[in-house]
């Protein structure tokens, strides 16, 4: 039978080894925690001080700019072309990814003289082509566009802009074959297909009749020693059959020979 003493001894043992495991599981435990700590502090630096270091190359390196794409490759064209013995040149310069079509020159033709126009005569001529007829006439007034000594002598493509018809000229005070009761109040262009009157003082505006565009006027060229007239280009709109409305007049050089 085990005394009191001893029993008292053993429990005061137990309880102070349960005690000591207990401050030793304590002591591992604040162990651990301190590596913990450790380490978190270590991978925090570094990666603070990885961060500092991109912000630092990101400010301080250079960069290479973006590529520029390049620009579609263009094609520049010119070409010159001469008309006739007494033609002139032009040149004419595209720039694009297809090549221009060739420009052509109006040619420079003789036309009449001033003295074919005295008396109110008129003269008939084709130009630019040998199948595009126009009137030449002195109109006895300043007119646009007009040419001589007066600025009175004017001309324009004769086929009308409505559907083609040929039109006459009228002076002053006269009237067309085809209708004695029309008195023309200034020199004007008369249509007798269907009724289309054009103002040639300025610049054969269409001021009556169905005609939806006023006709393409001949640019002259006046010699004053000699009184020759030249016809040298053609104004907007094309000539009638030669894209109809069209301000590019160099259609009125396709579909025929051109003249000098």
């Amino acid at each position: 039978m085990v005394s009191a003493p001893n029993e008292k001894r053993e429990e005061q043992e137990k309880r102070n080894s349960t005690e000591a495991d207990a401050e030793d599981a304590d002591s591992k435990k604040d162990d651990a925690r301190r590596r913990f700590l450790k380490l978190s502090l270590a991978v925090g630096l570094v990666l603070a001080v990885g961060g500092i270091a991109s912000v630092v190359r990101a400010l301080f390196s250079p960069t290479s700019p973006e590529p520029v794409p390049p620009l579609p490759a263009t094609k520049t064209v010119t070409e010159t072309v001469t008309v006739g013995s007494t033609g002139t040149s032009a040149t004419s310069t595209s720039s694009g990814g297809s090549s221009s079509t060739a420009a052509s020159a109006f040619p420079r033709v003789k036309v009449a003289n001033v003295s074919d126009l005295a008396g109110g005569r008129t003269v008939t001529f084709n130009y630019p082509l040998d199948n595009t007829p126009n009137l030449l006439a002195k109109l006895g007034q300043n007119a646009d566009g007009g040419v001589g000594p007066a600025g009175d002598i004017v001309a324009f493509s004769q086929v009308c802009q409505h559907l083609g018809c040929i039109w006459g000229y009228v002076p002053t005070s006269g009237s067309p074959k085809c209708d004695s009761s029309y008195k023309a109040a200034s020199p004007v262009g008369y249509c007798c297909c269907h009724g289309s009157v054009f103002d040639l003082v300025n610049g054969a505006k269409v001021i009556d009749g169905p005609s939806p565009r006023p006709q393409p006027q001949v640019t002259l060229e006046y010699d004053s020693p000699s009184g020759d007239i030249y016809a040298t280009g053609m104004g907007p709109p094309t000539i009638f059959g030669h894209d109809n409305g069209s301000n590019d007049v160099l259609n009125d050089l396709q579909g025929g020979t051109v003249v000098g």
